[in-house]
């Protein structure tokens, strides 16, 4: 069965409910400092309203406020931009189950609703049916364009689906979404390349494994080549290097295609992560000091070996890209990968975040924002969230 989007569905005078991802991030004065996300969702809503639909009742949760009423998480700044940006009032809700919904539904001058955080409610995460339930009876169709949280099982984005059998579709940045992600599942152009980084090789044993069978090289940078360097017997000094990682290493560097794993041959070192940087021309790394970036004979060979590639797969950053002493891998790679005349693709939040530091985000194919959503999906083909959209659940 295909999965259907928000043009095939007939709209007009329907109560459309609506899932999106307003999770942006806010100012200690509760501003928001990137309004990416939900100016990704604004061509989804733009068209509902044209569609004609009566009412259109906006989901979505903002931090993670675990159950409980947090102003600092309400959804009152994204209720302003949104009536900034569509020139109509946008109407929050008290609470995602306040009584006084329904009768708000009911009115002619109501437009558009934006139920308040749905993590207010633990329910949400609980993937409670009943939650589910009364969220569903707000709307005669549902549109999931949450790409972002589709990997979670929770109320809006997966049980909700029980109750709009044949009534259910995608919106456009989910459809973008699956678009570019499926270029990288379903049969890449070679040569395919896919650069990780970032902390952690628990988080993402699972998609090496999987990126391992179909990529022609695996480049591993940042911390997560550490624990890679350790189990090979190299010396790594401070580096953040769990055992747990080494461990897990040691397992993929016996992989039958362990051979296509790339690691740093350099560094940049220092002895904390306030000090001053010092490149380390070796493998080695002192034991009073830290990696914080790839050296400069990694990225030439990194950038070697990304140009002329036809597909790129860009999660995790080279190093404390934040810091301007350590920021040149990572934005080489960015850069390396913007002259690419290949398919790029860019994951995960501190990719995301580096690739937009960088000012190169446009000259990449596609920027997800997905996140941990995103990595999921080319490890597993699907999400529970379009699973649940496209088949329903009993």
């Amino acid at each position: 069965m295909a999965l259907k989007f928000v043009d095939e569905l007939d709209l007009e005078d329907k109560k459309v409910l609506a899932r999106f991802d307003f999770n942006v991030p806010l100012s200690p004065e509760g501003k928001i400092t990137d309004t990416t996300r939900i100016d990704l969702a604004l061509p989804t809503i733009k068209f509902i309203l044209e569609a004609g639909c009566d009412k259109l009742i906006l989901m979505s949760h903002l931090g993670r406020p675990k159950g409980e009423v947090k102003k600092e998480f309400s959804l009152e700044p994204v209720a302003t931009y949104l009536a900034d940006q569509l020139g109509e009032d946008v109407v929050l809700t008290e609470s995602a189950t306040d009584r006084g919904i329904k009768t708000l539904l009911e009115l002619n001058e109501t437009k558009i609703v934006l139920l308040e955080n749905l993590r207010f409610h633990k329910e949400e995460t609980a993937n409670d049916h009943e939650f589910a339930k009364l969220l569903a009876s707000y709307g005669d169709v549902y549109i999931n364009d949450a790409f972002g949280t589709a990997h979670r099982k929770h109320a809006s984005t997966y049980e909700i689906n029980a109750f709009f059998k044949g009534n259910a579709a995608g919106g456009f940045l989910l459809k973008k979404e699956i678009d570019a992600l499926s270029k990288i599942i379903n049969k890449p152009e070679k040569p395919f390349i896919a650069i990780t980084g970032g902390a952690k090789v628990s988080d993402k044993i699972k998609i090496i494994e999987s990126l391992l069978v179909s990529v022609d090289s695996l480049i591993v940078g940042g911390a997560m080549a550490y624990p890679f360097l350790k189990a090979k017997g190299y010396k790594v000094g401070k580096s953040l290097c769990s055992d747990d990682d080494v461990e897990l290493a040691k397992k993929l560097l016996m992989h039958q295609y362990a051979s296509k794993i790339l690691l740093p041959v350099d560094h940049i070192v220092s002895d904390s992560v306030e000090g001053n940087p010092e490149t380390i021309n070796d493998v080695n790394i002192p034991e009073d000091k830290m990696g914080l970036d790839i050296g400069p004979e990694t990225l030439a060979v990194f950038c070697n070996k990304i140009d002329g590639a036809k597909t790129l797969l860009w999660n995790g950053p080279m190093g404390l890209f934040e810091n301007a002493h350590y920021s040149k891998g990572t934005l080489g790679i960015a850069q390396a990968m913007s002259t690419d005349t290949g398919y790029t693709l860019v994951g995960g939040g501190d990719s995301v975040a580096a690739v937009k530091k960088s000012g190169l985000a446009s000259k990449m194919n596609h920027v997800s924002t997905g996140g941990g959503a995103s990595l999921e999906y080319i490890e597993s083909g699907s999400l529970p969230g379009i699973q649940a959209l496209k088949f329903g659940i009993n």
